[in-house]
């Protein structure tokens, strides 16, 4: 039996080995992993493309250099690790609108995008606010 051939992993497998991944990283580098500030860093980026001196005269990012570190390359590597687990187990499916939401909400793609806009950014204020 392939592993990476099954539909799903038991969350309680997969959570015990990310847990076990976290004490590691936190025992050979001494950082956790985090995603937040890797998105604030993208946004830096992006400006930084457009207006370079705004950019290095803002006092975030004066602190928090705009870089690809080794959190970017994290966030990638979930991105498209996700995306490559799913192909390999063949649960791939494009959908326009995950069903659970359709049975939820109803079809409207506007009240997606803006309830997804509020949710993110609720995600992001608490996690910067805890440090992330």
């Amino acid at each position: 039996m392939n592993v990476l051939k099954l539909n799903s992993w038991s969350p309680y497998v997969a959570g015990g080995m990310v847990g076990i991944l976290i004490c590691l990283s936190v025992l050979i580098t001494g950082k956790y992993f985090g995603a937040s500030t890797t998105f604030v860093r993208s946004a830096g980026l992006i400006e930084k493309g457009f207006a370079p001196e705004r950019v290095e005269k803002m006092e975030y990012f004066v602190k928090e250099k705009v870089k690809i570190d080794w959190q970017w390359m994290f966030v990638f590597g979930v991105f498209f690790g996700s995306l490559l687990s799913s192909k390999i187990s063949g649960n791939f499916r494009k959908t326009d609108l995950p069903p659970m939401w359709e049975e939820r909400f109803g079809p409207n793609r506007a009240k997606r995008w803006v309830i997804a806009f509020i949710g993110g950014m609720i995600a992001m204020f608490g996690a910067r606010m805890a440090g992330g």
